[in-house]
């Protein structure tokens, strides 16, 4: 993060990205609940249980978020970002994992926020949720067949 960015963070700054945060969870709710019903065949059941799974752990996410927004004197989103779908699976699983991938780097900045404004509570909670964000990264890349991509961090 930049010197001048690092001036720029305030508590506003960090709601807003939390925000940003907490529609992509509602993102990852809506679509790992759509694709863990729709996937078919059997190269894709145990993924397909997984991400039932990730449902539920994105809406812990989602909770964690919005508290941390409310903590912070923000109002929590309410608006999802979209949801790609698609009727092939593999499909499904690469738009699960390009979402995980932003999700990952969007949180990684989000700490280095929370930390510079001393919210250490919030920074630490956050890399919570960060272990499991990698964990659905490592599962959709495994049932693709791929190396789990490296996440970045967000500009």
């Amino acid at each position: 993060m930049a010197k001048s960015e690092e001036e720029k963070i305030t508590r506003k700054v960090l709601i807003e990205g939390l925000n940003e945060d907490l529609s992509r969870e509602y993102q990852a709710i809506i679509s790992y609940v759509n694709y863990s019903q729709v996937l078919k065949g059997a190269p894709y059941m145990n993924i397909a249980d997984e991400l039932a799974v990730h449902a539920k752990e994105e809406l812990e996410h989602a909770l964690k978020v919005a508290n941390h927004i409310d903590y912070l004197g923000g109002m929590p989103s309410v608006t999802p970002k979209p949801v790609k779908t698609s009727e092939k699976a593999e499909d499904m699983l690469r738009f699960d994992l390009e979402n995980e991938k932003e999700t990952i780097r969007h949180y990684r900045r989000r700490v280095r926020q929370a930390d510079l404004l001393n919210e250490f509570a919030i920074a630490e909670s956050l890399r919570g949720i960060l272990v499991q964000e990698q964990d659905h990264l490592i599962a959709l890349a495994t049932a693709l067949g791929v190396d789990p991509p490296d996440a970045g961090i967000a500009d």
